[in-house]
């Protein structure tokens, strides 16, 4: 990490030991496929970036909180309008309950238009005697046990990129067009209160919301006389895994001469990637996104101040957030040093947490899942240690789906172990369905409406 930000290219991370890239067989179609993609529109524009910036800065702050939540990897072969719709959908209608609840902004950030790539225990599957590359994604290989669809085809990042062209341009006519409005919005919510077998638990809070909008209402505050309510700023993120595909999205900005990687909003290292010396992490130093990074147990927190300094060395802040994922038995125990240390330093970042990754197990029918309790008791020891630190709970990132799937067992339509083979669809890691998400969503509410009336007693105690 000797290197200055001016003497930072793109192709620096190719000097650098790396690790879950993909081994492409034939150099020639890779240097193709890279030329293509570097000739290609941008996917987000640097003035979008920085606007998200500006509001994680909010959010580092403790005046805005981060909703980011999508799937685990995105597919070619699932690719649809209906997905893509019920997946916004269900952000829009988490984003209103939370924002209501803890009386704050919330931003909202898809693992979407993009998310394809995924890193693995291991580079090989054997089945049946058969072994075989990993599956690592749809813009590395394909899901399919067979040599030839499990080959690294350079291709395939062409094929993502038209994808996620697709996906932003819906999503973009989603947010602005009238179907992120407020009131559509909650009366989803009521809907899903209705139906839900909680109902009753919730509905003092939608309750609460629908008098609000009906007093907004008679003061003439509705979506025709203030557009912010009848649209949404919505952005797109993703790990920062396939550096081939990265580089060859990095533009320099018209306005700034400064490198942005334009294949999302914002990008993060997962806690496989993020050696300090490596090519993850020499890559994503040097463009000017947002970045996430993803905080394991295992992390110590001076390496998380090495790494804090090497991504965000100017402490602007916005431009980092870490996402912690520990687990739900670590949590207490692990998350601390590292909040206390960042505190210590004075860092300015955003504290999110990752629920899903440390709660990961094997059913007793074989499928990967995870427990909707152990989820929520991941969030709950989040709050309560930023509770106890004096510090903003800031956001929390979610793997889930606008899909009625049976991927995590639990919650109030108590998906049980039977259950995980009826609709168990995902390509990666188990995901949250759109009624466990909103229930989340209401559950996490009490925990970020109490943050909220405790900054706001410290805030009152200092001020006198």
């Amino acid at each position: 990490m000797n290197l200055t930000y001016n003497q930072w290219t793109p192709a620096g991370w190719r000097k650098k030991p790396a690790r879950q890239l993909p081994a492409y067989e034939n150099s020639e179609a890779l240097n193709t496929a890279e030329k293509q993609l570097s000739g290609l529109p941008p996917l987000v524009f640097a003035g979008e970036a920085r606007s998200l910036q500006e509001k994680l800065a909010r959010v580092a702050e403790g005046k805005a909180f981060l909703l980011q939540g999508g799937d685990c990897a995105e597919s070619f072969a699932e690719f649809n309008a209906s997905k893509i719709r019920d997946t916004f959908r269900v952000i829009l209608q988490m984003s209103v309950v939370l924002t209501y609840a803890g009386s704050l902004p919330v931003v909202k950030v898809g693992r979407i238009a993009g998310q394809f790539a995924k890193p693995r225990s291991s580079d090989t599957e054997t089945q049946n005697g058969l072994t075989l590359p990993s599956y690592r994604g749809d813009n590395i290989n394909g899901l399919e046990f067979t040599a030839e669809s499990r080959r690294h085809d350079p291709e395939r990042m062409l094929k993502s990129y038209h994808q996620s062209a697709s996906t932003l341009n819906l999503l973009r006519a989603f947010a602005m067009g009238g179907y992120a409005d407020l009131n559509r919005v909650h009366g989803w919510n009521l809907d899903f209160i209705k139906d839900s077998p909680l109902g009753a638990r919730y509905e003092d809070l939608a309750s609460r919301i629908d008098e609000a909008l009906r007093f907004m209402a008679a003061c003439g505050v509705t979506g025709d006389t203030v557009p912010e309510l009848r649209q949404t700023a919505f952005y797109t993120s993703h790990e920062a895994l396939l550096l081939n595909y990265e580089e060859a999205m990095t533009r320099t900005d018209s306005l700034t001469g400064e490198w942005y990687d334009t294949s999302a909003h914002l990008l993060w290292i997962g806690a496989r990637t993020h050696q300090e010396d490596h090519a993850q992490i020499e890559f994503v130093r040097g463009i000017k996104n947002p970045l996430g990074l993803k905080c394991s147990p295992s992390l110590s927190p001076d390496e998380l101040l090495r790494l804090t300094d090497a991504l965000n060395p100017e402490n602007i802040p916005g431009r980092l957030t870490l996402i912690a994922r520990m687990g739900q038995d670590q949590v207490l125990e692990k998350l601390p040093p590292l909040v206390r240390a960042i505190q210590r330093e004075g860092r300015s970042v955003v504290w999110s947490c990752d629920p899903m990754h440390g709660n990961t197990l094997t059913s007793s029918s074989g499928y990967k899942t995870r427990r909707f309790d152990h989820i929520l008791d991941e969030v709950k020891g989040f709050f309560a240690v930023h509770k106890a630190e004096g510090t903003h709970p800031g956001g929390v990132h979610f793997e889930m789906t606008g899909q009625n799937v049976t991927e995590c067992v639990g919650g109030a339509q108590d998906i049980t172990d039977e259950d995980l083979s009826s609709r168990y669809h995902t390509h990666c890691d188990p995901r949250l369905n759109a009624n466990q998400a909103l229930e989340l969503a209401f559950l996490i509410a009490d925990e970020l409406k109490g943050a909220s009336q405790h900054a706001r007693k410290i805030h009152d105690s200092a001020a006198e």
